[in-house]
């Protein structure tokens, strides 16, 4: 089972490669770009067939590794 887990920070916390970016992208000539947020896609080959197991163990990954949960949140999708 695959596993793609997707982290960017929380509504509220500065990005400063997000505001990087944006300011690069009008530097660019492209001006309308009023945000951005960076993030981090993780994809994991999992041995699991469980797909309730699977879900359970890429979640406690991300609670103990994968995202900051302080300034993180976190998505996962399995295929």
């Amino acid at each position: 089972m695959k596993a793609r887990v997707h982290v960017m920070l929380k509504d509220g916390v500065l990005d400063p490669q997000g505001e990087a970016v944006r300011h690069a992208l009008g530097s660019l000539g492209f001006a309308g770009v009023e945000a951005v947020r960076q993030g981090k896609v993780i994809e994991l080959d999992l041995a699991a067939t469980d797909r309730a197991a699977a879900e359970a163990e890429v979640r406690a990954m991300c609670e103990k590794l994968l995202a900051n949960t302080v300034i993180e949140k976190y998505t996962i999708e399995l295929a």
